[in-house]
């Protein structure tokens, strides 16, 4: 798909900033943990979980149309992480991503943070549905499990 790419070990600081910028703004709102959210959650720390042969890059693509505005992370049939640069939110990049692992990768399924309606809402666009699943990340983060509806076009 145009713009899309796998991810290399000179997007690591990037991927990192994405990820960082989208939790503390989608996620501390609801959580308020200062010490999380800006003292362990930090782009070194971060970055260095995309280093050369790490995994997480191995399963990392990034949309790049001459800067990377967005990455998701796929993990088997999982969606593991999908983020857009807040700046080109709504620009259909996190479409674009979505509609790349679901084409090329056969992803079906994520977790979604139970308060995330705003991103409940985007995947149930793009035919995602609720299972019912629930589960608590690191004890204290409610996630419900969303699965792709094989009856819809998208």
């Amino acid at each position: 798909m145009k713009y899309i790419r796998k991810a290399s070990p000179q997007d690591a600081s990037r991927i990192a900033e994405l990820i960082v910028v989208n939790y503390r703004m989608n996620f501390y709102p609801f959580f308020k943990n200062d010490e999380f959210y800006f003292g362990e959650l930090n782009v070194i720390d971060t970055a260095s979980e995309y280093a050369e042969g790490s995994e997480a890059l191995r399963n990392t693509y990034v949309y790049d149309d001459g800067a990377v505005k967005g990455m998701i992370r796929i993990e088997g049939t999982e969606i593991r992480k999908l983020f857009v640069e807040p700046s080109f939110q709504n620009l259909h990049i996190g479409q674009k991503l979505l509609d790349f692992a679901v084409s090329e990768k056969k992803a079906s399924w994520l977790w979604v943070l139970e308060y995330n309606e705003r991103g409940r809402r985007f995947y149930e666009r793009n035919g995602f549905i609720l299972t019912g699943e629930k589960m608590l990340e690191d004890g204290w983060v409610p996630l419900l499990k969303m699965e792709k509806n094989i009856n819809t076009s998208r």
